[in-house]
């Protein structure tokens, strides 16, 4: 993964994530990565984020059930 790339992807090692706020599909020059905007639940309070959708869903996937309203 490019460092361009990687710098989207923050993630908050002992925070949950809370809920999905939007999708988007990153253009890299030779491919496409769906990423979602995660909010965690932070100490220090809402904490917002671009991660890559495979790995949430594999890590998260009570988040993307049949109830979720973005699709």
């Amino acid at each position: 993964m490019s460092n361009d790339l990687r710098s989207w992807f923050v993630t908050f090692p002992n925070e949950e994530p809370v809920e999905i706020m939007d999708r988007e599909v990153k253009q890299l020059k030779q491919s496409c990565i769906p990423i979602v905007k995660v909010r965690w639940n932070s100490r220090r309070g809402p904490e917002f984020t671009w991660e890559r959708e495979d790995q949430m869903k594999l890590k998260y996937p009570h988040l993307f059930d049949d109830t979720s309203v973005l699709r």
